[in-house]
């Protein structure tokens, strides 16, 4: 377990705590390369888990994911005692949720997915840049990535219509 605590600040993080453990992506985001895209590898197999379900219930999931969020956001927040520290990825699986709301089925789709959702997550265009930059703690964790699920929803959604 010792290769978990990467940087001090990690140390106050609680894995037995399903708050930290859902926060850091169950670990994937104590990765000390990428953890966003680590974070964002764990979202794979949940969306797989729940893509079946009809539309309106997915974004009700996606909805309670989110609320959800906020919480466990803020929970590791205060343990590590940083604002949006990148071990933190309970918002990119919330994120490449949203790009993936009413995706065509297929492995192409979900790495078209990932590919956007990645994309629009590290470059935040504006306006994701701009409430990156003003919202903060738990709630603004969840949001900037919530935007960038929004920017790579539409990419995914123009893909699909030009390619059908």
């Amino acid at each position: 377990m010792s290769w978990l605590m990467i940087k001090p600040e990690l140390k106050r993080l609680n894995l037995k705590n399903p708050r930290h453990l859902l926060a850091v992506g169950f670990g994937a985001g104590l990765s000390p390369r990428a953890p966003g895209t680590m974070g964002t590898l764990v979202a794979i197999p949940l969306y797989l888990l729940v893509s079946g379900l009809p539309t309106p219930w997915f974004i009700a999931l996606l909805v309670l994911g989110f609320l959800v969020g906020i919480w466990l956001c803020q929970g590791a927040t205060d343990a590590i005692g940083m604002p949006d520290h990148g071990a933190i990825v309970w918002d990119e699986v919330i994120g490449f949720g949203v790009t993936m709301i009413a995706a065509p089925a297929g492995w192409i789709w979900v790495l078209a997915g990932f590919v956007l959702f990645r994309f629009f997550d590290v470059l935040k265009p504006w306006p994701i840049s701009w409430f990156d930059r003003r919202i903060h703690g738990g709630f603004g964790i969840m949001l900037d990535d919530l935007i960038a699920g929004l920017f790579s929803l539409l990419g995914m959604q123009l893909l699909a219509h030009w390619l059908a």
